[in-house]
């Protein structure tokens, strides 16, 4: 069973402490929600996991492997790493944007019969069929969303790390992302994401990892870790958690 996991793990901008001695470790086969306010270190942690920012002192490793060492072919082939802001350089169709993400598998030849069967999977499992031929910059934010992930999944990884994923996302298309993330982990994907909606986390994920000051302030189950008290200690407010007809509901009354 695959494991990414990160050790004492600290990252410094100028004299600003982003990370302060993180350790965790995931498994494939599991949704986790890393949650927390503006600043809390949540970014910089998944772009650190994905081998895309060194730490300031720590070490992440895959399977035992550190990630530094690892060469960046075969690191994004088992590594799917998805943006808060992606950059979107050229006017291209989705398809081709989303063949990208077959880049780490493609040889001298070019795209195989393969590399296309995995760019419809990727599409079909994006809910993207139907604009495939667009070009990108005539897209909705919520289109072009989709059309990312769906670049992440064209490389078919073992690991998704996504950074707030659900950005610019309707209600509809985020439960659509929800539930694919959780098919995802069923099939034995580990799934990594940053998000803002705890609602959202206590329903799709299985661990919640709650962040603040640049350290892990809890690390459970979602209904452990969005409790009263780690929401008041980690946001400064006060809030209930309440059943819902969909699942538990975060209702934030007012700053503690």
């Amino acid at each position: 069973m695959s494991v990414l996991s990160c050790e004492d793990l600290s990252v410094v901008i100028g004299r600003k402490p982003i990370l302060s001695g993180v350790g965790l470790s995931f498994e494939v086969g599991r949704v986790t929600a890393v949650v927390g306010p503006n600043g809390a270190g949540k970014s910089t942690l998944l772009a650190c996991l994905a081998g895309l920012r060194a730490p300031t002192t720590g070490t992440v490793t895959l399977d035992g492997e550190a990630l530094a060492g690892m060469k960046p072919r075969p690191r994004a082939r088992r590594l799917a790493f998805l943006p808060q802001i992606p950059e979107i350089a050229w006017a291209v169709e989705a398809r081709t944007l989303v063949e990208l993400g077959r880049t780490p598998f493609v040889g001298a030849w070019g795209q195989t019969g393969e590399d296309r069967a995995a760019v419809d999977r990727a599409l079909a499992a994006a809910n993207v069929e139907a604009f495939e031929h667009r070009i990108v910059d005539t897209l909705s934010g919520g289109e072009r969303a989709r059309v990312l992930i769906a670049r992440a999944l064209a490389g078919e990884p073992e690991w998704l790390l996504a950074d707030e994923p659900l950005t610019g996302l309707d209600p509809a298309h985020q439960l659509d992302a929800a539930a694919l993330f959780r098919r995802l982990a069923v099939s034995g994907v580990g799934v990594v994401v940053t998000l803002h909606d705890l609602s959202l986390a206590l329903r799709m994920a299985d661990r919640v990892i709650v962040m603040a000051d640049g350290g892990v302030l809890a690390d459970d189950p979602p209904a452990t870790a969005l409790t009263p008290d780690v929401l008041r200690r980690a946001y400064g407010v006060e809030a209930t958690v309440t059943p819902g007809e969909g699942g538990p509901l975060v209702d934030v009354i007012r700053r503690a």
